[in-house]
């Protein structure tokens, strides 16, 4: 025997898929700029803890040396910290690394560390940290680090 019964039908109209793909669309355009927002801080927060290490690595140095001079390369006044003293780019574990750490200024009884970000991280300017544990943060991204305070780096 045939069915002839033709008005029970299976799947989606071509509106319906139409509909589907457009609700994809907006929570994509919803979701993506505070996914971005979320990698960005994450970078900078991992900047700004190996930038207390670093600080904690140069009091280390300071310990045996009295002084801050020659940490910096080992005197080859690069910027870039000694590998015996500390990491040259951060985060410090994991093989993606998005800042360059540097000793910006050293004398024989204070220093200025700052993290660097690579390429081109928008919006993620350089952060700084000196020997007083003040920290600032080039929050426009134009060069210009501004402190933060001693409980914040925003």
């Amino acid at each position: 025997m045939m069915n002839n019964d033709t008005t029970s039908s299976r799947g989606f109209t071509l509106l319906e898929l139409l509909i589907a793909l457009a609700l994809i669309g907006i929570l994509t355009a919803i979701a993506l700029p505070s996914y971005r927002s979320h990698v960005t801080d994450a970078r900078r927060n991992d900047a700004q803890g190996a930038l207390v290490q670093f600080a904690a690595a140069m009091e280390r140095y300071y310990t045996v040396n009295d002084s801050y001079l020659g940490a910096a390369d080992g005197g080859a006044d690069t910027g870039a910290p000694d590998a015996t003293v500390f990491a040259n780019e951060a985060p410090l574990d994991g093989s993606n690394k998005y800042y360059d750490l540097t000793i910006d200024a050293a004398t024989a009884s204070s220093f200025t560390l700052r993290a660097t970000p690579k390429g081109d991280q928008d919006g993620n300017g350089f952060v700084e940290m000196d020997h007083t544990g003040v920290r600032r943060w080039d929050v426009n991204d134009n060069g210009d680090a501004t402190e933060a305070g001693e409980d914040s780096w925003e």
